[in-house]
This record gives C-alpha cells, structure tokens and sequence, in this order.
C-alpha cells in the first residue's frame, strides 16, 4: 500500500462537497474520486444531517489528495487561502481560467486569481512567472509586476514582452 501523502488539503463546504467535487475532477486531468464517507444516526445531535447524505470525500485533482466535508454553512472559504495551479503554456492557462472562473466571482480576478463558483480561491500562474519576478535586473522585474497588475487572467506573451522592454 502506497504511503498517504502528508499534507492533505481539507475543503469545507456547506453542502456542496459531492458537486464541487465532482466539477473539479472534471477540470483537472488524472483526477477520480477515491472514498465516500456518509453521515450516520451517530452524531445526528451535532451534525444535523441526513444520514446517508456525504459526510467527506476523499479525491485526487492530478495525483494530489484532497477531503471535500459537507459541515454547513458555519465556515466560508476565503481568499487566505488559494490553490495554485503551475502552467506550461498560455493554453494551459486558458483551460484552467476558463473552466474555474465559469460562474465564480469575477470581482475576485486579479492578477491570475479567482474565486470560482463554490468561492474557492485558485492562483492560474504561468511556471515563467517567478523567473521574470526575480529576475537580477530589477527595471525588467519590475516591468513585469506593472503590467500583471493590470491583468485578471495572465498573458504569458505580454508578461515576456514587459520583461524585453
């Protein structure tokens, strides 16, 4: 048996866990849905739940491990946390931008952030991004970090071009 990863990211949500889950292995390639767990009679008292309704669900987006919770409306996702999903290419992050931003918040896009529909925050970076944010020569840096923050969805091409002067 395989060793479980360490760090497991725990998403809360209201009830939606069984449909966010489901939208997300649907974006993300090499993703599947691994265990069900349902709420039982016991507990009934403090969690309020149908039993048999989801409790948690285990699941993979691209090989990384995830627990999805049904705990109700107590706690919100917010933009402290966000996931980061590294991009070759602009196509790459066209896909991601596109499928995750479709009904989220679009007064949360900023520079390569968004909220999506369940109001999890998600980073869309293109993997060039650090190198030309740190880059030695701080005048090609700093070109760069101007015309992102002008941006919702990054443009690799625009952000190369910055750096060029």
């Amino acid at each position: 048996m395989p060793i479980a990863q360490k760090i497991t990211p725990f998403l809360w949500f209201d009830s939606q866990a069984e449909e966010a889950v489901d939208f997300y292995t649907g974006v993300f390639r090499n993703s599947r849905i691994v265990k069900i767990a349902r709420y039982g009679e016991a507990g009934k008292e403090v969690h309020g739940r149908t039993p048999g309704s989801v409790m948690t669900i285990a699941f993979e987006l691209d090989g990384q491990s995830f627990t999805a919770l049904n705990g109700g409306p107590i706690f919100k996702f917010n933009e402290a946390l966000s996931l980061q999903i590294n991009c070759e290419t602009q196509d790459e992050v066209d896909y991601f931008w596109e499928k995750l931003s479709a009904g989220g918040d679009e007064k949360a896009q900023q520079c390569g952030w968004l909220k999506d529909k369940f109001g999890l925050s998600w980073q869309v970076v293109p993997t060039v991004l650090p190198e030309l944010l740190t880059d030695a020569d701080y005048e090609k840096s700093q070109r760069v970090m101007a015309v992102m923050m002008k941006m919702k969805k990054l443009d690799i091409a625009a952000l190369q071009k910055a750096f060029a002067g």
